[in-house]
């Protein structure tokens, strides 16, 4: 595989279009072209942090619209994500805003949910709370499904019940586009972030694994 050079300035202008002409006939137009300035710039990208963070799945460009109001044929971003299960881990993703880098869960059923939240539960020492605030700090943005109130079995005054109202946890930050998205050097700055997440993404990897 070619090495990480970075992704071309085309790359956010294309998902920019993509968003207003979502249809075969533009992603046919401009295929070979994404598949040299997103697609494989992606898989080098993440190849190239396998030794580090482990390896990555990065995924299709094609959405699931069997049971969706939205027929959009094709994803408005391009992303991956690296770590030993599905929605586990560290994720990169590049879109018409420019380069998103997180790390966390999506949780994948119920019962991966009840185990994050016992988890939770049972973290009095205040690690998970700790791993937050730190990443909130350095000038990360929660995300991820909510209950509006408590969850059941668990009281309303609990101490870390803001974390418990999760059924998923993911800590993600928008770089956008600065001069260096385009250059080797996004391989450093995906990298830097993304050690700033291992503590999250070993606490998720450790307690949260998909059934």
């Amino acid at each position: 595989m070619a090495d990480f050079m970075g992704f071309p300035a085309w790359a956010p202008r294309f998902y920019a279009e993509l968003e207003q002409h979502n249809t075969r006939e533009f992603w046919a137009a401009h295929k070979d072209r994404w598949e040299r300035e997103v697609r494989d710039p992606m898989r080098a990208l993440v190849a190239a942090l396998e030794p580090e963070f482990g390896p990555a799945v990065v995924f299709r460009p094609y959405r699931d619209i069997r049971f969706s109001a939205d027929k959009s044929p094709y994803k408005t971003h391009q992303g991956a994500i690296a770590g030993p299960s599905p929605g586990l881990g560290y994720y990169v993703a590049l879109d018409a805003d420019g380069l998103t880098v997180g790390g966390g869960f999506r949780s994948h059923s119920p019962a991966q949910t009840d185990r994050y939240r016992r988890a939770v539960d049972a973290d009095d020492a205040g690690e998970l709370p700790r791993v937050v605030a730190t990443l909130v700090n350095a000038g990360f943005v929660l995300e991820g499904a909510t209950v509006k109130t408590r969850p059941r079995g668990y009281p309303a005054d609990h101490p870390r019940i803001e974390l418990l109202r999760r059924k998923e946890l993911m800590a993600v930050t928008n770089v956008g586009t600065p001069a260096w998205l385009a250059t080797p050097a996004a391989l450093d700055q995906v990298r830097a972030r993304w050690e700033q997440l291992r503590p999250l993404a070993d606490w998720v990897i450790a307690r949260c694994a998909p059934d």
